[in-house]
C-alpha cells in the first residue's frame, strides 16, 4: 500500500463527489426555492432526526470495520455479514423511534411527522451500506464512487421529475432512501463477483466487534448531538423557516466537505499499515494527514466567508438572504470538525477508545448550554457560534486537558509547519 494508490483512491472519491456536488447544486438550489423556507425545514428537521439515530443504528460498526478489513482478510464474509445484521435489526428499532419521537413532540402536525418516518426508511439501507468500508479497506473506492454516481444520477432524475410535477414534500422525504438503496445493493453484487466470501452472521464474531465498537456508539452519539441539536433546538424554539435558513447555511459551508472526507477516508488504511511498519512512519503519515486537513479547511472557509452572500443568492435566492451572517461563522468550524475526524482514526490505531465518551459528552453537553443561551438572543447566528466553540473545545481544547490523548494534539502542532503540505503537494505532481 503506497501514496500513489492512496491519491489514485481519493481521486476516484474525489471526482465522484464533484460530480455529485454539481448536480446536488442545481438540484439542492430548485428543490429549497421549490420548497421554501418552511417546508425546507421540515425536511433538514427530518435529516437532523435520522442523523441522530444513525450512530445507534451502526453500533459504532462503521468507526471499527476498515481496520477489522486490514487485521483479518480472511473473514470478510463474516465480518460484512454480521454487520449488516446487526445494524439491520438496529435501523428497525430507530424507525420506530423517530416516528415515535416525531409523533409525540409535533403531535399537531401530521406533516412533520410523516416527513420523519418515509425520511427514516432510508436507514434500511444505510445499515447495508456498510459494505463500504470493505472497499476502503481495499482502495477500491472506484467502485463505490461508480455505484453511488449512477445512483445519484437516478436520484437527481427523480427529483427532477418531483420538480416538474409538482409533487408534494413527502415525495422529496423518500428520496435518500432510493439512493442508499440502489448503492447498497449494487455493491453486494459487486463484492461478490470481486471477493466470493459467503456473507455470513456469527454471534462470535458480533461480539468481538461489539466488543471494540461499542466505545463509539456513545460517542459518535455525542458527536450527533452537536452537530443536529442547533436544527432541532431551532424548529422548536423559533420555527420551521429559520430551521430552512440555518439548514442552506449549513449546506453552504460544507460544499467542499467531500473532498476532506475523501482524504480522510483514503489515508485511513495507509495509517493503520504504517503503524505496523514503524511509529515513525505512522506519526509521519498522522502529521501530513492533519497539515492537508488544517490548510485546505482554512483555504475554504475564507473563500466562503468573503463570497457567502453570492453563495446563498446563487444557490438559494432572496428567500435565504438570512442565511448568510449565519454561513459566515459556521463555516470556520469546518476546520476543527476534520481534525476531530482525523484524531479519531489515532485514537483507533493507539486502542483508546476509552476517552470518546469523554470527549464527546462534553462536546455535546457544551453544544447544548450554548444553544440554549444563545438561540433566543441571537437566532440562527447564536446557533452559529455555538456550533463554532464547541468544536474548538472538543477537538483542541479537550485534547489538553485529557492527558491520553495530548500526544495527538502534539502531531497536530506539528502539522502546522508548512514543508509537510508542500510534502502533500509535490506527491500530486
Amino acid at each position: 500500500m503506497n501514496k500513489n494508490k492512496v491519491l489514485k483512491n481519493a481521486s476516484w472519491i474525489i471526482v465522484n463527489r464533484v460530480v455529485q456536488s454539481v448536480l446536488g447544486l442545481f438540484i439542492s438550489m430548485f428543490t429549497a426555492r421549490y420548497l421554501g423556507p418552511s417546508n425546507y425545514g421540515v425536511i433538514n428537521y427530518a435529516a437532523s432526526l435520522v442523523a441522530f439515530v444513525t450512530p445507534i443504528m451502526y453500533l459504532g460498526l462503521s468507526n471499527i470495520l476498515v481496520q477489522e478489513f486490514v487485521n483479518n482478510p480472511e473473514k470478510s464474509g463474516e465480518t460484512i455479514g454480521t454487520a449488516i445484521t446487526m445494524s439491520f435489526v438496529s435501523a428497525i428499532v430507530c424507525i420506530i423511534g423517530i416516528a415515535s419521537f416525531a409523533y409525540i413532540t409535533n403531535a399537531n402536525e401530521t406533516e412533520t411527522v410523516l416527513v420523519c418516518a418515509l425520511y427514516s426508511i432510508l436507514l434500511i439501507f444505510q445499515a447495508v451500506d456498510l459494505i463500504q468500508y470493505w472497499f476502503q479497506a481495499k482502495l477500491l473506492s472506484k467502485y463505490t464512487s461508480i455505484v453511488s454516481l449512477i445512483a445519484y444520477l437516478f436520484v437527481s432524475a427523480y427529483k427532477i421529475f418531483l420538480l416538474v410535477s409538482g409533487k408534494s414534500v413527502y415525495w422529496f422525504a423518500i428520496s435518500n432512501a432510493i439512493d442508499y438503496m440502489i448503492i447498497a445493493l449494487a455493491l453486494i453484487i459487486i463484492y461478490k463477483k470481486i471477493d466470493k466470501s459467503k456473507l455470513k452472521f456469527s454471534f462470535v464474531r458480533a461480539k468481538e466487534m461489539f466488543s471494540k465498537s461499542r466505545h463509539y456508539i456513545v460517542s459518535s452519539l455525542m458527536v450527533t448531538i452537536f452537530a443536529q441539536t442547533d436544527r432541532i433546538m431551532i424548529k422548536h424554539m423559533i420555527g420551521n423557516s429559520e430551521t430552512g435558513f440555518y439548514s442552506a447555511a449549513v449546506a453552504c459551508a460544507s460544499l467542499t466537505g467531500f473532498v476532506f472526507v475523501a482524504i480522510i477516508d483514503s489515508f485511513r488504511p495507509l495509517i493503520f499499515e504504517s503503524k505496523k511498519i514503524s511509529i515513525q512512519s505512522y506519526q509521519k503519515n498522522m502529521i501530513r494527514l492533519y497539515s492537508v486537513i488544517i490548510y485546505l479547511s482554512l483555504l475554504q472557509s475564507l473563500f466562503i466567508t468573503l463570497l457567502s452572500k453570492y453563495i446563498i443568492l446563487i444557490l438559494y435566492g432572496n428567500a435565504y438572504m438570512d442565511s448568510v451572517p449565519a454561513l459566515r461563522i459556521i463555516v470556520w468550524y469546518t476546520t476543527f470538525s476534520y481534525l476531530g475526524s482525523v484524531r479519531n482514526i489515532w485514537i483507533l490505531a493507539e486502542n483508546k477508545q476509552k476517552y470518546l465518551w469523554i470527549i464527546n459528552l462534553s462536546g455535546a453537553l457544551c453544544n447544548v448550554i450554548l444553544n440554549y443561551i444563545l438561540i433566543p438572543v441571537w437566532g440562527i447566528c447564536g446557533a452559529s457560534f455555538a456550533s463554532l466553540a464547541t468544536q474548538i473545545f472538543t477537538n483542541v481544547i479537550v485534547g489538553y486537558i485529557i492527558n491520553g490523548i495530548r500526544p495527538s494534539n502534539i502531531l497536530m502542532l506539528k502539522a502546522l509547519d508548512f514543508k509537510y503540505i508542500k510534502e502533500f503537494i509535490k506527491t500530486l505532481r
